[in-house]
């Protein structure tokens, strides 16, 4: 595999950089509510109007038709032009990352014109409906059913850890259309209106004090079945597509933040003092050996990544390896934010900045989620040594 970029490639590099010099937002992106909406869709316009939106979308389709590779190049510079907000927390990312290739892939002519500019160009706000109470490692265990009326699934049950669902327009909702088969089978994939009555939001407030998360309620909700994506009972293979770009692809804005905040420790630990309270954190040899294993293993990431956009582009679908990067990255957002609150020190404790120093507490806290949310890490490990070795199932 050659890491080296072709001559295409390092223009793009150059083009995305004069870009984002002048076009990135300088103002803080408020943490939620209808202001932090407004800002994100606001970005996702700004993106569309000056041809940076769906890089590697397919251009019959309103994207660049771009590589994986130069979409990562675009991450790589955005994160390089220290932006005052991070890309893998907007609250248009479900769309542009979920629903968006889901229906590319699995859509109909009319389901891919009526909701794919809306994405790209900011309109809409999507939300993902799949984890249940009792559901959410064992995704196939849902309950929330859906009986068909006439020419509309009427839906009755509830979804939770449900991502901006008090911001959104649509939600990519997961339901059991028949009860009587197999739990990986009889379930369906729809695009599910907000506003349809019938639909109760109780947003959740997390640990880190934001109110990102929601419970949904669903009390005899119709939708239409025009907005079916893959077929009545199809909703499993559907729904591996949406995590497959999840775990493969999806967090590799993620990912490029992750490094540029291991680069950011490092210069922090030259200025913050030690665990001896006399030198720099980077003379102790424990500080400098995790942030070598750090910088080593964000160089992991990317390479790994790479390899998946490789095989993908062969495939021209994501792959179970996706499941690797997304088990080495869970985890490593954990190490590299504990790295962080041990060269801080106890002012990591901080929920707000002082003296322009951004805060640490809040980005810790979130981290305890990547080892869950897309699949909590056994999960991950099933998929890798059933899919990816061969390994009999558990």
């Amino acid at each position: 595999m050659n890491l080296d970029l072709t001559a295409e490639e390092q223009a793009f590099r150059e083009e995305a950089r004069d870009w984002l010099r002048s076009n990135l937002p300088t103002d803080e992106r408020p943490p939620e509510g209808q202001e932090m909406r407004e800002f994100d869709l606001a970005w996702q316009r700004t993106l569309f109007d000056g041809g940076w939106a769906g890089i590697n979308w397919p251009a019959e389709f309103g994207g660049r038709g771009l590589s994986d590779i130069q979409q990562m190049i675009w991450y790589e510079e955005f994160a390089k032009a220290d932006p005052p907000f991070t890309l893998a927390n907007s609250c248009t990312f479900v769309g542009n990352m979920h629903g968006g290739p889901t229906l590319i892939v699995n859509g109909t002519d009319e389901q891919k014109a009526e909701y794919l500019p809306q994405i790209l160009k900011g309109e809409k706000v999507w939300c993902q409906g799949f984890s249940e109470p009792g559901a959410g490692s064992d995704l196939a265990g849902l309950s929330t059913k859906a009986e068909i009326d006439g020419d509309h699934l009427v839906v009755t049950g509830q979804k939770t850890w449900t991502s901006y669902a008090h911001v959104a327009d649509l939600q990519e909702l997961l339901v059991r259309t028949d009860p009587d088969a197999p739990k990986h089978k009889g379930i369906t994939w729809v695009v599910c209106d907000m506003r349809t009555p019938g639909i109760e939001i109780r947003p959740i407030q997390t640990m880190s004090h934001v109110t990102d998360f929601a419970e949904v309620f669903y009390d005899e909700v119709r939708i239409p079945l025009t907005n079916v994506v893959g077929g009545i009972n199809n909703g499993w293979r559907t729904a591996m597509s949406t995590l497959s770009f999840e775990r493969g692809t999806g967090f590799m804005a993620d990912q490029v933040e992750l490094a540029s905040t291991v680069e950011r420790l490092v210069e922090l630990a030259k200025v913050r003092t030690g665990p001896d309270g006399r030198r720099p954190a980077i003379q102790d040899d424990e500080i400098r050996r995790r942030l070598a294993v750090a910088r080593a293993e964000v160089a992991a990431l990317k390479a790994m990544t790479i390899a998946g956009i490789s095989r993908t582009a062969r495939s021209g679908m994501p792959g179970p390896e996706g499941s690797m990067i997304r088990l080495f990255h869970g985890e490593l957002h954990q190490r590299v934010y504990q790295l962080a609150l041990d060269i801080v020190g106890p002012e990591a404790l901080r929920l707000t900045p002082v003296d322009g120093e951004g805060v640490w507490t809040g980005p810790y806290l979130q981290s305890f989620a990547y080892t869950i949310g897309g699949g909590t890490t056994d999960i991950q490990r099933n998929i890798v040594g059933e899919r990816v070795l061969g390994l009999p199932r558990a």
